[in-house]
């Protein structure tokens, strides 16, 4: 089978791509999609707040090991959930070989992330990884394959290693795969019986997108990779990390300069014979039928979704956000220094951010989430971790380039009290820092009249051209309406 929706939800993390906006794309029988990053945490957290409407408990319930579930109430849950001035507990860090608490917390929040994503209706649901962040990823999807996800997207990096995953863990196999070690080589490992002992019956295989940024990286996918069932061409107006400028990084006016060598050749991608999407700077009806009549099958949409009322966002900051957009004072940096990745970032200038230089001084150094760390060989050949956006007197101890920690902003805090889930130091939470593409500039064309606010059908009927109605009918649950044709 080949997915063939018109429009792919973007995977935002940390968070923002939740399952109710998932969902909420699924029932118009478009591509919704959850993050998979730091999902982990983001149930501990959820859990720590009472979960109030029950939700998460509700999908827990549906897990097929109840000892491990039972392990992770009693560790997170708090009953009417913490008040504003404690801090949340944390979760265990990953390594290169996790402790059974990270890998059952991590195989649960997948599952439960998709489920809630998928619950009550027959559409599609994908799964949104970064390349980058590896160790909790074996753990995280074989959770989202256990919950039914219909498509694994990843994007950051090659990600030649996932369809193999993904073929075992279908079956409930042990996966290896290689990790990227500074000084060295590495390999993660997950067996999926040390979370489900007894697992059931082998599920679907998940479908897999790669999200890829040049013609090179799609040839060598489709012709030395078995199992990449399509792509998304993600252009560097795109919001979240872009893939660096191809060769020498020119900066104008602290920006990257990308130009011809960082297109990608859709005719020769069109000839690899298989769908692909465009993504960035693509949410508008006209863009869609320019995609459609270059050859694809749609387009990837994310800045349009992340800031609808069904995303995670913090209502607070979508507001102010869209206030600023209606007034035409909102701006985009893309900031090549940001992100402990090394990889450029476009962060939105908003005041009380880190986008602003006086927060980021005024915040204390610290990492403590440590999705971005990156494993290096110390000097007696064992693995170490470290990251740019840590204390520096930390990382220079454990080997790392000065050099590597001018500018680098802790996106992992960051990213997470964007949603409501910051840590709090001292009853004040870290300060949130957020990203969007370049046409936010844009979104003043779903704000209609007084509008403040959209939904997610919103954002659909805009870019399909269709009125509601026609998107939200009593078939959206029949299995005919579902973007998927035979191969």
């Amino acid at each position: 089978m080949i997915l063939r929706p018109a429009i792919i939800q973007g995977g935002m993390g940390v968070a923002v791509s939740s399952w109710r906006l998932a969902r909420a794309v699924s029932l118009t029988r478009q591509l919704g999609v959850v993050s998979g990053t730091a999902i982990d945490m983001v149930l501990a957290r959820r859990l720590q707040l009472g979960d109030p409407e029950g939700d998460v408990r509700r999908a827990m319930a549906a897990f097929p090991e109840q000892a491990a579930v039972r392990r992770i109430l009693d560790a997170y849950f708090v009953d009417g959930g913490i008040d504003d001035e404690t801090a949340f507990k944390p979760a265990p860090m990953f390594t290169a070989a996790p402790h059974r608490k990270s890998l059952e917390l991590s195989t649960i929040a997948g599952f439960v992330e998709v489920w809630l994503a998928k619950e009550g209706h027959e559409g599609l649901v994908g799964i949104n990884f970064l390349e980058k962040i590896q160790m909790p990823t074996p753990s995280t999807l074989y959770g989202a394959v256990l919950a039914g996800v219909d498509v694994v997207l990843v994007g950051a990096g090659i990600p030649r290693d996932i369809p193999r995953l993904l073929d075992r863990l279908s079956q409930h196999e042990p996966v290896t795969m290689p990790l990227h070690v500074d000084g060295g080589e590495g390999t993660l490992a997950f067996d999926p019986r040390s979370v489900v002992p007894e697992p059931a019956e082998p599920v679907t295989r998940p479908m897999f997108l790669a999200i890829i940024a040049s013609t090179a990286l799609a040839i060598n996918l489709a012709r030395k990779t078995p199992g990449v069932d399509g792509f998304v061409i993600e252009g560097p107006t795109a919001g979240g990390h872009n893939a660096p400028p191809r060769g020498v990084v020119e900066l104008v006016d602290g920006e990257p300069l990308y130009g011809p060598r960082d297109e990608v050749d859709l005719e020769k991608v069109r000839e690899l014979g298989l769908p692909f999407w465009l993504a960035g700077g693509q949410a508008t009806p006209e863009r869609l039928r320019d995609a459609q009549d270059a050859g694809a099958a749609g387009i990837q949409v994310g800045t349009a979704f992340a800031f609808c009322e069904e995303s995670g966002l913090d209502p607070m900051l979508r507001r102010r956000v869209l206030h600023q957009v209606r007034a035409g004072r909102i701006s985009i940096f893309t900031d090549p220094l940001a992100s402990p990745t090394g990889f450029p970032f476009k962060v939105i200038e908003l005041e009380g951010t880190l986008s602003q230089d006086d927060v980021v001084d005024a915040r204390e150094r610290r990492c403590d989430l440590g999705y971005l760390r990156v494993p290096y060989t110390t000097a007696e050949g064992r693995l170490g971790y470290r990251c740019p956006a840590e204390p520096i007197d930390d990382y220079l101890r454990k080997g790392g380039d000065l050099a590597d920690t001018v500018g680098r902003k802790c996106i992992c805090n960051g990213l997470t009290s964007t949603i409501r889930l910051g840590q709090r130091r001292h009853g004040v939470p870290e300060p949130p820092i957020m990203t969007a593409g370049n046409d936010l500039v844009e979104l003043g064309r779903l704000l209609g009249g007084d509008r403040y606010t959209y939904r997610a059908e919103d954002v659909i009927a805009y870019l399909l051209d269709e009125p509601l109605e026609a998107l939200l009918h009593d078939e959206r649950h029949d299995n005919a309406t579902a973007p998927v044709v035979p191969a």
